[in-house]
């Protein structure tokens, strides 16, 4: 059952949740330990106490996640339970107090029960790290089930739980979700807040977000979590998703832009497995659209935008001589690239991206939504680093292979991972419906009606 669902049938009696709580523990203790997806998990007697109080909780006084068991993704502080960012240098920390995105769920009713696994401080797009090893896909338990937010998605995948977030500066609410045959979605930037700690005004590039097996949790959880915060200064208001999904979009034009005219080199099958799908998308003309602006480019502008926050977040871990020697090498070479940039060097990268701004808008007169390929690879090994070439292209960064999440990345755009099926060898993959910035509803109600003609999570439940 969906988050909607269980909701709806724990208000009309026909379940407890304690009786929830009881078949997750009793699901994740049979299924985790060969996923490895959830981890930090919280005592069971603590867990089903809390959920016999939470049946306890008169029915007008529940919030929306009401007794839902929800791990947090690794990259939160959540108060009482191990709280590492992949990282040994927080291998023993334990916040006192929840960050923002925990505190909103707990104030939903959600009852949190561990973490789900990511890589180190979330850098690459495999959930693998130091602290708790490495997350597979449910659909092939030697692979990858991406990253950041792969232990999220192969939780939601192998029904550990209903509902999961994630975040995604460079498609971790996406790639994981095409590994995994869920959907993620990434917000319009600054449609979530955050804490406000540190810089609020710079660095526009990561978000959190929601991940589900359907569209109505995906609205669910963002109406939870995107509640303004007057100390940020990028906020948007408020939305009524869910009440949106019950509006038809009407005939949709997308426009398809592929491989981006080859730039971006995808494994075999992938771009005829996204291309024959998206032909059959209800209501819809979908139109190839010739590249619109160099892609070398929007490297350029993204490597150096993204250098500059890891190490305006990290650069404090790399300053200290002991904590660097535990950091990965990916890590380091980030930081240090981003400690080595000059003002003007980020100025030139934000023109580019202004650039690219201005072309999408012409885009989005045209069409209501872009499509890309979610991932560029299959889901693959998940004892390897990361893809060291693609179709015979070596890839110069540890995150290369991933470019064609950059697009939407860059520009803050909302953009909604949603299954299109599997590949010969079984394993799935997925398309970005992406909008223009603040079509958040639009999006999710072209997803609405992706889900209802094709429903791939229920159609195809992983082999467990």
């Amino acid at each position: 059952m969906g988050a909607v669902s269980l909701r709806a049938a724990m208000d009309g009696g026909r379940v407890s949740a304690a009786d929830l709580m009881a078949s997750t523990l009793e699901r994740i203790g049979r299924i985790n330990p060969v996923l490895n997806a959830i981890v930090a998990l919280r005592d069971a007697d603590a867990l089903m106490a809390e959920a016999r109080a939470a049946d306890g909780v008169p029915a007008e006084a529940r919030g929306p996640l009401h007794g839902l068991p929800m791990a947090v993704k690794d990259l939160v502080g959540v108060a009482g339970i191990r709280s590492t960012w992949g990282s040994p240098i927080l291998a023993g920390n334990v916040p006192s107090q929840d960050d923002m995105l925990a505190a909103r769920l707990r104030g939903a009713g959600a009852i949190l029960i561990g973490k789900t696994n990511t890589p180190e401080f979330g850098l690459g797009s495999h959930s693998t790290n130091p602290v708790y090893g490495v997350t597979a896909t449910p659909y092939d338990l030697a692979r990858s089930a991406g990253g950041s937010s792969g232990g999220a998605a192969a939780a939601l995948a192998a029904r550990l739980v209903a509902l999961a977030d994630g975040s995604d500066m460079m498609g971790s609410l996406r790639n994981p979700a095409a590994f995994c045959n869920v959907y993620g979605f990434r917000p319009t930037w600054g449609r979530v807040p955050v804490d406000p700690v540190g810089d609020t005004f710079l660095h526009q590039l990561a978000t959190d977000g929601p991940m589900a097996r359907n569209i109505e949790d995906l609205a669910l959880l963002l109406e939870v979590l995107a509640v303004p915060d007057a100390r940020l200064p990028h906020g948007r208001p408020a939305e009524p998703f869910r009440a949106a999904l019950d509006v038809a979009p009407g005939p949709l034009r997308i426009g398809w832009l592929g491989d981006w005219g080859g730039a971006y080199p995808m494994e075999d099958g992938i771009l005829s497995l996204c291309s024959n799908a998206l032909a059959g998308f209800p209501d819809a003309v979908v139109e190839d659209v010739a590249p619109p602006i160099d892609a070398a480019r929007l490297w350029q502008s993204w490597i150096t935008l993204r250098s500059w926050a890891v190490a305006a977040r990290l650069g404090i871990f790399h300053a200290d001589p002991a904590k660097r020697a535990l950091l990965k090498p990916a890590a380091i070479w980030e930081i240090e690239r981003g400690l080595a940039l000059g003002a003007m060097d980020v100025h030139r990268a934000s023109v580019i991206r202004s650039e690219w701004n201005a072309v999408a808008a012409g885009l989005f007169r045209r069409f209501d939504l872009l499509a890309l390929p979610s991932a560029q690879v299959w889901p693959f090994p998940k004892g390897w680093d990361w893809p060291k070439s693609v179709q015979g292209h070596e890839m110069d960064t540890y995150h290369r292979w991933m470019e064609v999440v950059v697009p939407a990345s860059l520009l803050g755009l909302p953009a909604l991972a949603v299954p299109v099926g599997f590949g010969d060898a079984g394993l799935p993959m997925g398309v970005q419906l992406i909008g223009p910035r603040g079509a958040d509803a639009a999006v999710l109600r072209a997803g609405q009606v992706w889900h209802g003609a094709t429903n791939w999570p229920g159609r195809m439940p992983p082999p467990l």
